[in-house]
């Protein structure tokens, strides 16, 4: 006759210290749980409950500008170092982890700043204006690094460049020393010439923004007011391509992780995601926002990015979801005009028409400081116990409940109601018309109006 013992190793379930956990053996036949389906659910509902609770993103607002702040910049080797320029010409360098202060001012522009960037090492910050002066400064290390400096501590710029026209956006290369203006035409620059190394025209109207793309170096994106977004590989002498929109494009990034696609911010709302090798129709249209968006900023993962609009809201979407997942507002903030995440992707900063920067997590029920490795195991699990049962009705309805403001409600609803009834008359107009001749458009290619090589 033959029994069956347990045999367990005494050295396996023997704790080395009184604080550690006592092992426990799991037996995960199903069978011997029938309610682990119920008791998961559970789990997930009140898991979603508890992020509604703790979702507290703001961290906090830096005031020190006497004017609505029109653009920013992060320096790439600097974590908690963030630029600010407003439109009376005041550029400031912030301490965004510890004292939220000023650290550093630079003085010299005479009108509104409307474009900031910093070069790949972190040395120089490039910042143009309305002013027509495009001026180079040097990052001053030591008050990075040290907390304690007066706020009142101030730099001289190491070079000013003189153009004929007013400048409305600067970016600088990822790769290399040249940088690039946008105004009553696209300038490239090099750090040690007075003159633009090499110049396109765009037209007869202005270029509102440019960003360089960051895995080709010689090729940047750039937005006019005549509604066309262009792609200039500056080894050439003109655009390489160009798409014609009905409205006009206000800001572009390109995606860190997938650099042939770029996200474009447009006065109608959306925000448009192309691909720049196939660029007659839009890969995803991003809506939610009520006004003109004004500011567009990749997350370092590629997975996500934040806008800032007119209508006083700040989203952040998914870079191939439609909708947004979050969306932050406080009653005292204005006009968005400007926005940045942070570089290792746990914050949010913007700038906005009230003349204060705002820090909000990137993640709104995120918990801040040190984690023991208990907890975390605690939201992980939190986290796919959510993911699992997210197509549930009241699951679903709590993760994607999300406050508005009146003003933003009322006109979401007002914007509902007139899209229904459009669809409505083109349903009607095709159903009386003779078969193929009304031809239905899809949302990708309906605010495209042609694409030009």
């Amino acid at each position: 006759m033959r029994i069956k013992t347990i045999s367990r190793s005494v050295d396996e379930f023997t704790r080395e210290r009184s604080q550690d956990l006592q092992r426990v053996f799991h037996n995960f036949d199903p069978s011997l749980r029938p309610m682990e389906k119920a008791v998961e659910y559970q789990r997930a509902l009140t898991a979603a409950k508890l992020e509604k609770i703790f979702a507290r993103p703001f961290v906090g607002a830096m005031d020190g500008h006497r004017d609505g702040i029109s653009c920013m910049a992060k320096n790439p080797n600097y974590l908690k170092g963030i630029f600010s320029a407003s439109m009376d010409g005041d550029i400031r360098l912030w301490d965004i982890a510890t004292s939220r202060r000023t650290v550093c001012q630079f003085p010299g522009h005479l009108g509104a700043v409307r474009g900031l960037t910093v070069s790949t090492d972190g040395n120089v910050l490039v910042s143009c204006g309305t002013d027509c002066n495009v001026r180079l400064w040097s990052v001053p290390r030591p008050s990075l690094e040290d907390s304690d400096l007066s706020s009142e501590k101030s730099t001289e710029p190491s070079a000013v460049y003189t153009c004929k026209n007013a400048l409305l956006a600067v970016d600088h290369q990822f790769e290399g020393d040249l940088f690039a203006t946008a105004g009553a035409q696209l300038d490239i620059w090099n750090h040690n010439r007075s003159q633009p190394v090499q110049s396109f025209t765009s037209g007869s109207h202005s270029v509102i923004s440019v960003r360089f793309n960051p895995g080709e170096p010689d090729i940047l994106a750039t937005s006019s007011g005549d509604n066309h977004i262009s792609i200039y590989d500056i080894r050439m002498s003109s655009a390489a391509r160009k798409i014609l929109m009905r409205t006009k494009t206000n800001s572009i990034a390109w995606n860190p992780m997938e650099p042939m696609n770029f996200t474009a911010a447009n006065e109608d709302g959306n925000c448009y995601s192309f691909d720049g090798r196939k660029n007659e129709e839009a890969k995803c249209v991003h809506k939610d926002h009520v006004s003109a968006v004004m500011d567009i900023d990749f997350s370092p993962t590629g997975r996500e990015f934040v806008t800032g609009s007119y209508d006083r809201s700040v989203r952040i979407f998914p870079y191939n979801g439609g909708h947004s997942r979050e969306i932050y507002h406080t009653k005292r903030m204005q006009r968005v005009f400007c926005v940045k995440y942070s570089s290792d992707a746990t914050y949010v900063i913007s700038g906005s028409d009230d003349t204060n920067l705002r820090l909000w997590k990137a993640k709104a029920s995120e918990q801040l400081g040190v984690i023991l490795p208990r907890e975390q195991k605690k939201h992980e699990y939190n986290e796919a116990v959510k993911n699992r049962y997210k197509h549930l009705p009241e699951i679903k309805r709590i993760v994607r409940h999300r406050h508005l403001p009146k003003p933003i409600y009322k006109a979401k609803a007002e914007s509902r109601a007139m899209n229904d009834a459009k669809r409505r008359k083109d349903d009607r107009r095709k159903a009386h018309s003779a078969p193929g001749t009304v031809v239905t458009e899809s949302h990708r290619t309906r605010r495209i109006i042609k694409e030009v090589e």
